[in-house]
């Protein structure tokens, strides 16, 4: 399979190197400036600064440029796209499906096969949540697409409407969770802990937690009971917590966006 992304910031950046280390795909990425493309040197992934030569022959065509960049994108690659042959996927959350779609088929009479993809960043390193909305994407398209993102990480496919609400969770998510890694380490240096000491703790702690709610399929507070026991330090440092607002601000977090 031939994967090429257009535009190599933090996200197609990162969606890259993410796919490249799994080796199961051959991936090509863009940029305007070569400076950019250096962090891909000793990767595997082809670099290119000419993104009509980057689409042709592609399987799967992901557009990971910023939403106010994807109309000249558009313009530039769309005689180049073979509908038939490539799936076309947008990494735009600001873009309308609608609106990149009317992109993609002006002075054409073909009809492109669209699919909408959030992943975070954490597909870098084969860990992300990945947001997956047909639009004009058959289901077999859409089968090939949940294969290739469970390559790094896991994927869902959810309709148009929970896509928003998907990168709240997920996308903004990743930043609301090394909030409280920060937060927690710089109370472990309180407690007397050296900052770098500090975060590594707390990063393994959190990777253990998830670790626990993904193998047990259990709520949160079960494995939260597991742990409180009467008077000892997880309640009072969990209702010290409440106290001063956490999951109420937590909540207003996710939904901020909406």
């Amino acid at each position: 399979m031939r994967i090429t992304i257009i535009g190599a910031g933090n996200m197609g950046g990162a969606a890259a190197l993410g796919l490249a280390k799994k080796g199961t795909a051959d991936i090509t990425v863009t940029a305007r400036h070569p400076e950019t493309l250096k962090k891909f040197d000793g990767t595997g992934v082809k670099c290119l600064t000419d993104n009509k030569a980057a689409v042709k022959g592609a399987d799967i065509v992901i557009i990971a440029v910023k939403p106010w960049i994807v109309p000249d994108v558009v313009n530039e690659i769309r005689a180049e796209l073979d509908f038939s042959a490539q799936q076309i996927v947008s990494f735009a959350p600001g873009v309308k499906p609608e609106d990149l779609l009317a992109m993609l088929k002006e002075g054409r009479k073909d009809e492109p096969r669209l699919s909408y993809i959030i992943p975070n960043t954490a597909i870098e390193v084969g860990e992300s949540m990945t947001f997956i909305s047909p639009v004009t994407a058959s289901e077999s398209d859409t089968k090939i697409l949940e294969g290739l993102f469970n390559q790094v990480g896991v994927s869902m496919t959810v309709p148009q409407k929970l896509m928003l609400a998907g990168t709240g969770l997920a996308s903004c998510g990743i930043a609301y969770a090394l909030r409280y890694i920060r937060a927690a380490a710089e109370g472990g240096v309180e407690t007397g802990f050296y900052a770098k000491d500090a975060t590594a703790i707390v990063a393994q702690t959190v990777k253990g937690a998830a670790a626990l709610i993904l193998e047990h399929k259990s709520h949160p507070e079960a494995e939260i009971d597991k742990v409180t026991t009467p008077g000892g330090m997880t309640i009072k440092g969990l209702n010290a917590m409440e106290a001063a607002g956490f999951t109420d601000a937590v909540i207003k977090g996710v939904k901020a966006g909406k």
